[in-house]
């Protein structure tokens, strides 16, 4: 192959195998749920303080028993998915969620399921 025909091959191909690649990429840096004690259920129950609606997760932040706690739910895809889009949660709406408790952190929850507005959602 001479070599001008080899650089432009080259030069298509790298970018393409660099973009076929990226996808996966955030994937390899998702963090586990072994930091959170599956083997105990919490419901919380609150008004949403504040929403991130973002990847890899959705957090919210709500007052429980009078002391702040982070819920992380699914991520945005599913939350759409199975029928609660980022509009129907938000700052103000009583929420209630079957959660796990984090190990380390007492103010740090991880969400199975989220009931809002008259329906309720499955997170896994």
């Amino acid at each position: 192959m001479p070599p001008i025909l080899r650089a432009l091959v080259l030069g298509f191909l790298a970018p393409a195998a660099v973009l076929a690649v990226s996808p996966v990429l955030p994937a390899l840096a998702h963090h586990g749920w072994g930091s959170y004690d599956s083997g105990t259920t919490v419901t919380l129950d609150g008004a949403v303080e504040r929403v991130s609606w973002g990847n890899p997760h959705v957090t919210i932040w709500l007052q429980h028993q009078g002391k702040p706690v982070e819920v992380v739910l699914a991520p945005p895809s599913r939350m759409q998915g199975r029928g609660l889009p980022e509009a129907d949660l938000r700052p103000g709406l009583p929420v209630s969620l079957d959660a796990y408790p984090n190990r380390d952190d007492p103010a740090e929850f991880r969400a199975e399921r989220i009931r809002v507005g008259g329906k309720t959602v499955e997170l896994r």
